[in-house]
């Protein structure tokens, strides 16, 4: 099939994209071409690149007609944040296209009621801050739009996406560097709450991973939302106490009040931090696994792991002692 990944040089893509070369697809990026996928492999060189300016093309109205014009059998949309610009890209594609998956988030869900979170269930409040709220109403109309007869669409909700070449949310649901760099020196810990609240992280490969898997089997996603997280989560103190252990270090944890947490950090890492773990998300992955084989490769930690070793490597993340692990 001809598949057509719109955003196909961030962290999906840049694993997805290799996966559909592999497995005999024709594929072509849309992308602004500001910048370079996080892996590199012989599978690019057979990557079509289309350049273009989503957002100046939806205010425009012709991103659509970008996108039917290089005739796809799929679209696969990774960067697709308000439900103004999926219904455009959806009335565009009606009719002309086999398949629309889309990148939704868990921010779909609002606080937690009930762990696990499953699709379609009450186990969360509802979804609160735009990005939220437009991923939930985007899901909505997608479900909306296969229910009633129309263009075939599927949407894929990762966790907070970690893999080699950028930062991961970190143990205390930011992206503050100095948190590593504490860690590794056995400093003292400033946590907000009470430690015990979660953050459900996936590998960037694993979200690939679900997209191909609902590419293959059309009819079972056909009209489906999917959660796509690691096995487990992670709570603010397990996260500590892994992490620092690949240091050879014992997390030092001090409890503040969220006052005082905002004192002690920036307003953005403040804000972040407040979130992800307001939020406190946990989500089970059983109609994934079961609709379509997903069978996620690494838990939560595996993946950090891995993130932090490849920005330390590369003289991107300050620690003061070697992993150990």
């Amino acid at each position: 099939m001809r598949i057509v990944v719109i955003g196909g040089s961030g962290h999906i893509g840049s694993f997805l994209v290799p996966r559909l070369v592999h497995a005999g697809h024709d594929v072509v990026n849309v992308t602004r071409g500001v910048s370079r996928p996080y892996t590199d492999g012989p599978e690019w060189q057979q990557v079509r690149q289309k350049i273009a300016d989503r957002r100046a093309q939806d205010a425009g109205g012709s991103f659509g007609e970008t996108v039917l014009a290089l005739e796809p059998d799929v679209v696969v949309d990774l960067v697709c944040f308000t439900e103004e610009s999926a219904c455009a890209l959806v009335d565009t594609l009606r009719g002309k296209v086999d398949h629309l998956l889309h990148c939704g988030s868990i921010w779909r869900y609002g606080a937690s009621r009930k762990l696990p979170i499953a699709e379609g269930s009450d186990s969360a409040e509802p979804p609160f801050g735009e990005y939220g709220i437009e991923k939930a109403r985007i899901a909505q109309l997608l479900a909306e739009e296969t229910a009633s007869g129309g263009l075939v669409t599927t949407s894929i909700h990762p966790g907070h996406i970690v893999g080699p070449g950028w930062h991961p949310v970190g143990p205390l649901g930011n992206f503050d560097p100095h948190v590593w760099a504490a860690l590794s020196a056995g400093e003292p810990i400033f946590v907000p709450g009470s430690g015990t609240e979660t953050m459900h992280h996936v590998h960037a490969d694993d979200v690939a991973q679900a997209f191909e898997r609902a590419i293959e089997n059309p009819d079972a996603a056909a009209g489906e939302d999917f959660n796509i997280v690691a096995p487990t989560a992670l709570t603010v103190r397990g996260y500590l106490a892994i992490a620092s252990s690949w240091f050879g270090e014992t997390p030092t944890i001090e409890t503040v009040t969220w006052a005082r947490y905002r004192e002690l950090t920036t307003p953005e890492h403040a804000e972040a931090s407040w979130q992800h773990l307001h939020r406190s998300h946990v989500l089970t992955i059983e109609k994934a696994k079961t609709m379509l084989g997903y069978a996620p490769r690494y838990e939560p930690e595996q993946a950090v792991l891995e993130s932090i070793r490849w920005l330390i490597e590369r003289g991107h993340l300050e620690v003061a002692r070697p992993l150990q692990a």
